[in-house]
């Protein structure tokens, strides 16, 4: 089972991380339109349609990343009160009742969505530049697919959980800089 849970969690890491890469291109895209409106009085047809595509696919496949590395928001006023068994038992009960729905719903719908646009060649109609977007509604069905791929393993992690009482390790990736630091102020010796 460990093995199964890593796996699903590698895919869902390395996704995040492809497109991650959405981001530069997002930077770049913004900031060449701000020059060529602004400095040179010459706006472009394409560069509001690309900022769009990129943050949507930034925020589509963010999702299994974020759900992998467990950084989703969590209100866990009373949750972190309950020892481990228990919040396994809680999330566990959670993905099945909430997430699961949700997620196969944004499966089957998206799915629906990209078939239709891609049926159509769909373009986009709020802009002059009439660019493609059939590509990016195949997204929408993808994200919903490994975003239910991810949640099966964090299942798995939650059964576990009930039985030995301790949280499966996550695969290591990029930190917060804050919890780095009160990692570095907790092991760092008082005066």
């Amino acid at each position: 089972m460990t093995k199964f849970v890593y796996t699903i969690e590698g895919l869902s890491l390395w996704v995040g991380r492809a497109f991650g890469w959405c981001i530069l291109i997002l930077t770049l895209s913004v900031s060449y339109e701000v020059f060529v409106r602004y400095v040179l009085n010459a706006p472009t047809v394409w560069a509001f349609d690309i900022m769009v595509q990129m943050y949507g696919a930034l925020f589509l496949m963010a999702g299994p990343y974020a759900l992998a590395q467990d950084a989703h928001v969590r209100g866990d006023v009373m949750y972190r009160l309950f020892p481990v068994r228990w919040q396994a038992r809680v999330d566990f009960l959670l993905y099945l009742v909430f997430f699961f729905p949700g997620m196969l719903a944004l499966f089957w719908y998206g799915w629906e969505i990209a078939q239709d646009s891609w049926r159509y060649k769909e373009v986009s109609w709020n802009s002059p530049a009439r660019i493609q977007v059939y590509f990016f509604k195949t997204l929408i069905p993808v994200a919903g697919f490994l975003l239910l791929l991810q949640g099966l393993a964090e299942l798995v992690r939650c059964w576990r959980a009930m039985k030995s009482g301790e949280w499966m390790p996550r695969l290591a990736d990029v930190r917060e800089t804050e919890d780095l630091l009160m990692e570095d102020t907790s092991h760092t010796p008082n005066p």
